[in-house]
């Protein structure tokens, strides 16, 4: 983890459909409220809150206290990892291409 605030792993906490549903509504918004959210799902308030407090444990989620509502936002910041993982293996596949590209190549030059 590249964070010292972060106390959960990026990518387990990401590992959960719901919560990647959850960072997708947040990206799309400054800041969305409690009741907001939970909106969008077939679950309780509870459920959701304990999905945004993993996503906060990994430094993915800033919640903010209006009155007596809890404003959520994204930190976008911790996916960069994921990122730079991914893109290592974007490059790995492209090799590949390229080579079986230059393979078939030849093989259509070949008498």
């Amino acid at each position: 983890m590249s964070d010292s605030n972060q106390t959960r792993d990026v990518y387990d906490a990401i590992a959960d459909p719901t919560r990647r549903q959850l960072l997708r509504l947040l990206a799309d918004r400054d800041e969305i409220p409690l009741h907001e959210l939970t909106s969008q799902f077939d679950m309780g308030r509870t459920a959701v809150s304990k999905h945004l407090g993993i996503l906060k444990e990994a430094g993915l989620v800033i919640d903010r206290k209006v009155g007596r509502e809890t404003r959520y936002s994204l930190n976008a910041a911790p996916l960069r990892e994921i990122q730079d993982w991914v893109s290592f293996y974007s490059k790995f596949w492209r090799d590949r291409m390229v080579l079986l590209n230059q393979l078939l190549q030849e093989e259509q030059n070949e008498p």
